[in-house]
């Protein structure tokens, strides 16, 4: 049965809507004053609230933000009973939360459709928080499944690497992973699919899946131009697929201490070597080449440099970087690079310093995006 709450001092009006609304087949509580009536509504969590404007120790006004506030009644269907009819007020009412007004004295017809048309309302925003529950729930689902097949972490002489990967809310399409080609090669790639939820996830899902089962034919694994445009063939847009994605690959020789690299639109890696203790040089390592997916038949360009003993690299995804601050302006990638520079500096380090810093610096409580980061170490 649909539970509504009256809140009015008067007995009289408390009388009068419990035995209308009863009638209605409604299940009717009361309360005397706003306080009263707000412990009542915290018990009860009623699909409709009618309180009076104007009570002692806690008028509607009041009432109504503080309901507002709390989850399990911000879809509570709220309406002002009032004999002000100026519109400051009924927009000072609006303001505070309240979805409907009642003018006394109080026509039973009008009370009666108003509260109809109130539980229609009530019951399509209750719908679309439990969409919005599940929708959140699947979305969850989804990053832990994210999480659970990115590499752990390599500790060996020749290098090391730690990985952080921060999903936002909505659910990006981040991934990355590294894995050794043979005893030599080590690939390292990071890529970011444009949008936001299950559809953008589930394509960085297979471009991992198909480069670890290396299904991709025809293609060289230790030239990663050749890699990005086997890529590229395979996802590209449609009128039924509009993702594309950004993508940094390299291939690692432990022996040279070669690494050959190519990007797709992606930001650059960053090389950090050190002139000494205190001086580190950043390189930033990027080609010229479009997101894949965009158009067909593109070719992507290699580079290659020298890894110097103590160097790092660091691959990335815009969304750690891309960070909206309190004061409207946006991290930025030279405030992401003296953060780097700053935390080779630190004794003792670790990628959680970093994304500390990063939630430090976002405006909002969740990223708006992914963030994914790697520190590669070369001894």
């Amino acid at each position: 049965m649909v539970r509504i709450l009256v809140i009015d001092d008067d007995p009289a009006i408390q009388l009068l809507l419990k035995r209308t609304l009863a009638t209605q087949g409604y299940e009717v509580f009361v309360a005397s004053d706003g306080l009263e009536g707000l412990e009542k509504a915290k018990e009860l969590t009623p699909a409709m609230v009618i309180c009076d404007w104007v009570m002692p120790r806690l008028n509607g006004i009041e009432l109504c933000r503080r309901l507002k506030t709390l989850p399990d009644l911000s879809t509570t269907f709220f309406i002002l009973l009032t004999s002000k009819g100026s519109i400051e007020d009924r927009v000072e009412g609006l303001d505070a939360g309240a979805d409907d007004f009642l003018c006394k004295p109080i026509e039973m017809f009008e009370l009666q459709a108003r509260v109809r048309a109130g539980l229609r309302l009530h019951q399509l925003s209750s719908d679309l928080q439990q969409q919005k529950r599940l929708l959140e729930a699947e979305l969850a689902e989804a990053a832990e499944y994210v999480c659970s097949i990115l590499p752990e972490p390599i500790a060996q002489p020749s290098v090391q690497i730690n990985s952080r990967f921060i999903p936002s809310s909505q659910l990006g399409g981040d991934s990355f992973d590294y894995y050794w080609l043979d005893e030599d090669h080590l690939v390292l790639y990071l890529l970011d699919v444009s949008g936001h939820g299950l559809r953008a996830a589930l394509p960085s899902l297979s471009v991992i899946n198909l480069l670890r089962s290396r299904e991709l034919l025809q293609v060289n694994y230790r030239q990663p131009g050749d890699v990005l445009r086997g890529l590229n063939d395979i996802f590209q847009m449609t009128q039924r697929n509009d993702k594309y994605f950004t993508m940094w690959y390299g291939v690692y020789n432990r022996r040279s201490r070669q690494l050959v690299y190519s990007s797709a639109g992606h930001p650059p890696a960053l090389l950090l070597t050190p002139h000494s203790p205190q001086d580190w040089q950043v390189n930033a390592l990027k080609t010229p080449g479009l997101p894949a997916g965009m158009f067909p038949e593109i070719e992507y360009e290699e580079d290659s440099c020298y890894i110097s003993p103590h160097s790092s690299l660091f691959l990335f995804s815009d969304g750690v970087y891309e960070v909206h601050q309190e004061d409207g302006n946006v991290l930025g990638l030279e405030q992401f690079i003296a953060l780097l520079k700053a935390y080779q500096l630190q004794p003792q380090r670790n990628l959680d310093q970093i994304i500390a810093e990063i939630q430090a610096a976002n405006a909002h409580p969740a990223l708006d995006d992914d963030a994914s980061i790697l520190e590669i170490k070369f001894p």
